[in-house]
């Protein structure tokens, strides 16, 4: 049997204790549809946030990544069209060379034609750049180095720079009617075209760091939606039970608010 308590009511006490705790789980809902996030403090999810935090971090740099490697891309592109220029040059160079060991043939005429060509392969050499960082000449002697992944050591040095090492085109550059028919540009146009097959491995090898990246940009993007994401249906539905709890708990607090009322007919 229930006693009559005026000092302390329990039952309105406990009421509103429901109510509380109603109207926090119902602003909790209402936050997450406000902001559309699940985790807004650290409090709401602590192993949550700080998983979701290091793959923000994770993506951020993976994503710098990605743009090195389209950097990267762009200048071997660039190298690319200038070393094919200098290889059609050296290919004109060595018909050239051919026609100087033809006796019916003018020298002088051939060599100022061999050192023009000469002329515009050094031009190429020394003027070919990428946002104003030279490509072909006066490279790094390790070749140009990019970061391409996440990890600190995740980095690709372009390997075209030491094929085109110790290119000589003095002699297309000097050439005269007595040296021309001697000319011997082989080691020129080898190490031209190991730099072409150079890039083109590179090109490749970039290609498959892009894919990596994309799809694990991809996969830890959709991981730190999983974690931070609100479920929107979810919290509307939560914020809409709350709010028809907290009226009926409202209601039940006023109630019990005024039992100790019913005291007074035990003085009349």
């Amino acid at each position: 049997m229930s006693s009559f308590q005026i000092n302390t009511n329990l039952g309105a006490l406990q009421a509103y204790n429901a109510l509380a705790k109603i109207n926090k789980e119902t602003g909790t809902a209402q936050l997450r549809l406000a902001t559309q996030k699940r985790i807004n403090t650290v409090a709401d999810d602590t192993s949550g946030y700080n998983v979701g935090k290091s793959l923000e971090g994770r993506v951020s740099v993976m994503k710098s990544a990605q743009g090195n490697v389209s950097s990267a891309k762009d200048m071997l592109a660039t190298a690319e069209t200038s070393l094919q220029n200098i290889n059609d040059l050296l290919n004109q160079v060595r018909a050239k060379v051919a026609d100087a060991n033809d006796p019916s043939k003018n020298k002088d005429s051939l060599a100022n034609d061999v050192k023009a060509l000469g002329d515009e392969i050094s031009n190429i050499l020394s003027k070919t750049d990428f946002n104003g960082t030279a490509l072909l000449s006066g490279t790094p002697s390790g070749g140009f180095v990019f970061k391409t992944g996440h990890d600190s050591d995740d980095k690709m040095t372009l390997g075209y720079t030491s094929k085109l090492s110790g290119i000589d085109i003095s002699g297309i550059t000097g050439a005269s009617s007595s040296t021309i028919s001697d000319l011997n540009i082989t080691d020129s146009v080898t190490k031209v075209q190991n730099a072409l097959g150079s890039i083109g491995t590179d090109v490749q090898k970039l290609d498959i760091k892009d894919s990596y990246l994309t799809a694990a940009i991809s996969n830890a993007t959709s991981s730190i939606s999983r974690l931070f994401d609100a479920d929107m249906a979810m919290e509307q539905l939560n914020a809409t039970k709350g709010s028809i709890a907290a009226q009926a708990a409202t209601a039940m607090l006023s109630q019990l608010n005024m039992s100790p009322q019913n005291i007074l007919s035990l003085f009349k």
